[in-house]
């Protein structure tokens, strides 16, 4: 659906972006992630056409963002950090407005009450748009996005400046929208990323560092699979039944933590999910397993790995 093909953007003699390519196939949920000052805006704008280029290029749905920018324009659903909302209007004139503006072709008013049931904000629709909540003005600029059915939704720091319980309903609304659209989720908040998205690119001073899953990202810095597992059962035994078993490469006991209870670090040859092979074999002796838990990285783990911890510039972010 959207091809990025060897993208540079400078600013003066400050690279921006250096030579990223991705693509992001049909009903993906990717989440752009990465520091301040990494470039992620600087992308949402190029593939949007905000902005232009210094070398590469980027197609949406086999159409280039230069040569046919109309085509593109009408296939994205884009939500800046900062909602392009008018205050004094209305949620209705607002939404009719960029209703006009989009030239949309959808009959407009079951179109329009179709996209305020979905992001609930039907209650709202008479009010003015300075005396809503943060909350509801997000879901306000979520809704213009969605005005024409685009294929493609960008989203660029979505939940930024929402309270606890906003930022649950504007993730499961974007879990709802990635049934029916491409959705490119910009952030850097890392949980955000990983409670929403599917596959996670990490970009780190203008340089894509990695992509994947947050697990196959896991996997790829540590090149091995732990857990830590918790059995009641007798210590040396459990020990010596465990360090028997062919898929696992290492096991190392971590002591009792509970009374008749003691944990161990197990590591999995590569490849090897070892939480199937240690349900089976404890449960054959009948030794209780009293928690099991991964012991790979978290994304915040991979971010700070993947990035480092210098402090970020602002400019081309």
């Amino acid at each position: 659906m959207i091809e990025v093909s060897h993208l540079t953007k400078r600013y003066g003699t400050k690279n921006a972006l250096l030579d990223i390519s991705f693509t992001v196939k049909e009903g993906e949920i990717l989440g752009f992630l990465g520091p301040n000052g990494a470039g992620k805006t600087t992308t949402m704008n190029i593939i949007t056409g905000y902005l232009s280029a210094t070398d590469g290029h980027v197609t949406v749905d086999g159409f280039d963002v230069l040569d046919n920018p109309f085509d593109v324009k009408s296939r994205i659903g884009y939500l800046p950090e900062q909602p392009p909302l008018y205050l004094d209007m209305t949620v209705k004139e607002y939404l009719n407005f960029m209703y006009e503006l989009k030239r949309v072709k959808l009959p407009r008013a079951e179109h329009i009450q179709e996209i305020c049931d979905l992001v609930k904000i039907s209650d709202v629709f008479p009010r003015l748009i300075k005396n809503l909540s943060k909350g509801y003005r997000q879901r306000v600029g979520v809704a213009q996005a969605l005005l024409g059915n685009p294929p493609v939704l960008i989203l660029d720091e979505p939940t930024i400046g929402l309270d606890p319980k906003q930022i649950i309903e504007i993730r499961n609304l974007i879990r709802h929208l990635g049934k029916n659209h491409t959705v490119i989720l910009s952030s850097h908040i890392l949980p955000e990323v990983q409670a929403v998205c599917e596959r996670v690119i990490v970009i780190n001073k203008g340089k894509i560092v990695a992509d994947g899953t947050p697990d196959s990202l896991s996997r790829g810095i540590t090149g091995v699979h732990h857990v830590l597992v918790q059995v009641n059962g007798p210590h040396d035994e459990v020990l010596r039944v465990l360090q028997k078993l062919s898929a696992l490469k290492q096991v190392v006991s971590l002591g009792e933590k509970e009374p008749g209870v003691f944990e161990f670090s197990v590591e999995g040859k590569e490849g090897t999910d070892v939480r199937p092979v240690l349900f089976e074999r404890l449960s054959q002796r009948k030794w209780p397993v009293m928690g099991l838990k991964s012991s790979e990285l978290s994304l915040e783990d991979i971010f700070l790995a993947l990035t480092g911890d210098e402090g970020q510039e602002k400019e081309g972010d």
